[in-house]
């Protein structure tokens, strides 16, 4: 079976983002420079032959897509299992809130507990299973084509974790960024990591004044 090529990319930037607030599945959308990122991402891969374009199902994935969608001429196809981790109660709390409120339960997030669920969310355990299952149902109907994938950054973590045989609980060593694009080759057999955290778009289009951000 021909590898299919996966362009995955977290959506852009949010105000809470900037406030460290976690946002699970709670509708936020993109702030100004998020939707600058997102016009710069759908630029810089105009010119690659895209099959499909797969979306988490929250506004500020959706909106990321769009971008990358319009450039190459397709829709965006809403997919929710490409959606954030649950964080049950923890969303809409800053880390410092999470931290002073609920001690116990931060130190088992801080420390990946696999198991660990936040009240009302889900553990690492549920939401890799829940990635995965997707990723592979999504890149099996595309052998030798390319798509992409535009999720969260849990979601980004879970891909780069499966690539290279990470284990869950592992510390996080590698970027997250909003809007690089991430490379990945999959077959049936698992995950090839092609490339990782490529900015380039963004570092570059800073020297372009779009009057944007």
């Amino acid at each position: 079976m021909d590898a299919t090529r996966i362009v995955a990319i977290r959506h852009g930037e949010t105000a809470w983002n900037v406030d460290t607030r976690i946002q699970g599945h709670l509708d936020i959308p993109l702030n100004d420079t998020g939707r600058w990122q997102a016009r710069r991402l759908g630029a810089a891969l105009a010119g690659e032959p895209l099959a499909a374009v797969y979306a988490s199902d929250l506004a500020r994935a959706f909106q990321t897509a769009h971008a990358v969608a319009d450039a190459a001429g397709l829709a965006v196809a809403p997919e929710p299992g490409l959606r954030e981790r649950a964080f049950g109660r923890f969303e809409g709390r800053t880390f410092a809130e999470i931290e002073a409120d609920w001690p116990d339960q931060a130190l088992l997030w801080r420390r990946r507990d696999p198991a660990f669920a936040p009240p009302g969310g889900e553990s690492l355990l549920a939401f890799r299973a829940r990635v995965v299952d997707t990723l592979n149902r999504l890149a099996a109907r595309h052998p030798g084509e390319q798509i992409a994938l535009v999720g969260h950054g849990g979601v980004m973590d879970v891909l780069y974790r499966a690539a290279t045989g990470q284990e869950l609980q592992a510390p996080r060593t590698w970027a997250l960024g909003n809007a690089a694009i991430n490379r990945l080759l999959w077959t049936p057999q698992g995950l090839t990591l092609v490339g990782w955290a490529d900015t380039g778009h963004l570092d570059a289009a800073a020297l372009v004044d779009e009057g944007s951000c």
